[in-house]
């Protein structure tokens, strides 16, 4: 197997480092469009199957130029997701597998934006499902921990858990702090602006998709290992547009707990337009409002000796289960930053994201997981996977089961 990662940010560096730890590929490229932050990640992990190139993540051509270099068998997307159909197109012009955490971008719907869907997330990914079957070639979207674990759970608790299922919930929330900063998110903000204020979907059965407000629904959502109960709303996230198409259910919702005053900052970010992605002209220069918050704001992957806490992912399944009895189980994944500070260097968030598409990178190479088409997390055995992370990768998983 032979990598071609775009992106050497918080998860592309944390990919690296994980992925230093293994041997399943024997060439690991880190492109960015930053050459000296690409050539400092390799620098960084110190092993000759990793060597840096510079890439403009926009440029299909250049993706494909790149692989075919490097005779690249995968190409893994963990930069913010307005990048994912550049990459993506030119994953397949060079025949090349793809793996992403995020996919395409949604716009909302034109005239009933908080009732139905425009374009969903993943569906012009989707819509080219046919041309990467036949070509024989993989496309793995939302292999991140939310989208990605958070599916992984779903499969096992469809196939393992439950006979009939009610509601797939994903629930993250998280006890993290960062020192110094009155306002320092620990995920790009780029991409939290971009799904925190976005119409958020939910999938219902006869229903189909449709949408709510932002930050709908507020719910109290008890997160286990200290974390404790954490305020939660509808999200745009996608869980939702991915779990149905692969797993029988009759909701499927996505919920974050961002906390009021983070709400507050996004809600003044969108009255003022700073969440445009629209260039404007500041003394004659053409800037996207949105580009300008994320350089103005801290580097998510520079704030781990920062920050102190936890966070965790997880899915809230209820339904009934084996025997027929009511069931609630919450499968989830807790991360300390203490611990991806000690032991790589890196903040928890952008860790515990980095983790999963590593693994199933190494699933594919030893053909444990294996599929052609447009596919999600959801559309493989949760068995393989929990396993590896378990053995390979020493992250075990909780298993929570709820009162009804």
């Amino acid at each position: 197997m032979r990598v071609l990662a775009v992106g050497a940010g918080g998860v592309g560096t944390s990919a690296a480092l994980i992925a230093k730890r293994r041997d399943f590929f024997e060439l690991w490229v880190c492109a960015d469009y930053d050459i000296n932050r690409a050539s400092a990640l390799a620098a960084r992990v110190g092993d000759p199957r990793f060597v840096a190139a510079q890439i403009d993540a926009a440029n299909a051509a250049e993706i494909t130029e790149l692989c075919q270099v490097h005779g690249i068998t995968h190409v893994l997307n963990v930069i913010d997701p307005r990048y994912v159909m550049p990459i993506f197109d030119g994953a397949f012009t060079a025949g090349a597998n793809y793996l992403d955490t995020a996919m395409s971008l949604s716009r909302p719907h034109l005239t009933l934006p908080h009732e139905q869907v425009g374009v969903m997330l993943g569906a012009e990914q989707f819509a080219k499902e046919p041309q990467w079957q036949e070509a024989g070639l993989l496309s793995l979207c939302g292999v991140g921990v939310e989208p990605g674990l958070s599916d992984i759970f779903a499969r096992y608790a469809a196939d393992h858990l439950f006979s009939e299922i009610d509601e797939i919930g994903i629930r993250d929330g998280a006890n993290l702090t960062v020192s110094g900063y009155d306002f320092a998110p620990s995920f790009s903000i780029w991409t939290t602006i971009e799904e925190c204020l976005n119409p958020p979907v939910i999938w219902e059965a006869g229903r189909g998709w449709y949408t709510t407000a932002p930050f709908s629904e507020p719910e109290i959502f008890d997160f286990p290992e200290g974390i404790g109960p954490v305020e939660c709303v509808n999200v745009e996230h996608e869980e939702v547009l991915l779990v149905p198409r692969w797993i029988k259910c009759k909701r499927v919702t996505f919920k974050y707990g961002l906390g009021d005053e983070f709400i507050e900052v996004l809600k003044t970010l969108h009255k003022l337009g700073l969440d445009s992605t629209t260039p404007v002209s500041v003394r004659g220069v053409m800037v996207s409002p949105r580009d300008l918050v994320s350089a103005a704001l801290p580097d998510p992957a520079t704030l781990g000796d920062k920050m102190t806490g936890k966070t965790c992912a997880g899915t809230w399944v209820t339904g009934a289960g084996n025997m027929g009895e009511p069931k609630s189980v919450y499968l989830y994944h807790v991360l300390d930053n203490d611990w991806s500070m000690r032991e790589y260097g890196v903040q928890a968030v952008v860790w515990q994201t980095a983790m999963n598409p590593v693994i199933a990178l190494e699933l594919l190479a030893s053909k444990a997981w294996q599929g052609t088409g447009v596919l999600g997390p959801e559309a493989f055995d949760a068995v393989p996977f929990l396993g590896l992370m378990d053995s390979g990768y020493g992250q075990k998983y909780g298993l929570r089961v709820d009162n009804q």
